[in-house]
């Protein structure tokens, strides 16, 4: 019998993120998911206790990387309107130029599961509830600005925003190209 084949836990928390969200959780079987890692199953519970486990691991990772990437698109130098548009563009861009045509991750898992499974619910408004909070802040910073009308309430306005997010991730799925998503955008830009 030969050595177990050496893995590396981060890299294949990666990985199976990618399986989740290329193929769902439903989908998505323990052989799968030690094949892409190139372990045995066995291996596979060994290390990451099952499916589930992985899942939230991957699903961790997933909400990670948003974050990151929703707060460097927020913090981009410029007026604050302008900030936006550019970051509800490279969401859109990024959805489209997705060969796969994946979508959030999150979004897909919100459908998948809905609210049977409390972990998801969880993470996913933790999510929303984090992705609204920043785009609050940047509003009241456009209000500061002059750029925004104080008589807007900024919550609201970020829960609009929240809303054509994840609606436009869900679009990029299926749009075959960038014209609704950009009449989207420009519209929802010039609400505020």
């Amino acid at each position: 019998m030969g050595r177990p084949k050496e893995f590396d836990p981060d890299t294949a928390v990666e990985q199976a993120m990618r399986v989740f969200w290329r193929q769902g959780y439903g989908a998505t079987t323990p052989q799968c998911l030690a094949d892409t890692l190139g372990i045995g199953k066995g291996s596979l519970y060994n290390a990451f206790g099952g499916k589930r486990q992985l899942f939230d691991l991957a699903m961790r990772r997933y909400l990670e990387i948003q974050a990151s990437t929703v707060k460097e698109l927020l913090e981009d130098s410029g007026p604050v309107k302008e900030r936006l548009r550019r970051a509800l563009h490279v969401l859109a861009e990024t959805d489209l130029a997705d060969p796969g045509r994946r979508g959030c991750l999150a979004m897909n898992s919100a459908a998948e599961f809905g609210v049977t499974d409390e972990s998801v619910t969880t993470q996913v408004r933790g999510m929303l509830d984090r992705t609204e909070d920043a785009f609050q802040a940047l509003l009241e910073e456009g209000q500061r600005a002059g750029e925004i009308s104080t008589g807007r309430d900024a919550k609201a306005l970020a829960s609009l925003l929240l809303n054509t997010v994840t609606g436009m991730r869900l679009m990029g799925r299926v749009e075959p190209g960038t014209d609704r998503l950009v009449r989207v955008i420009d519209t929802t830009i010039d609400l505020l």
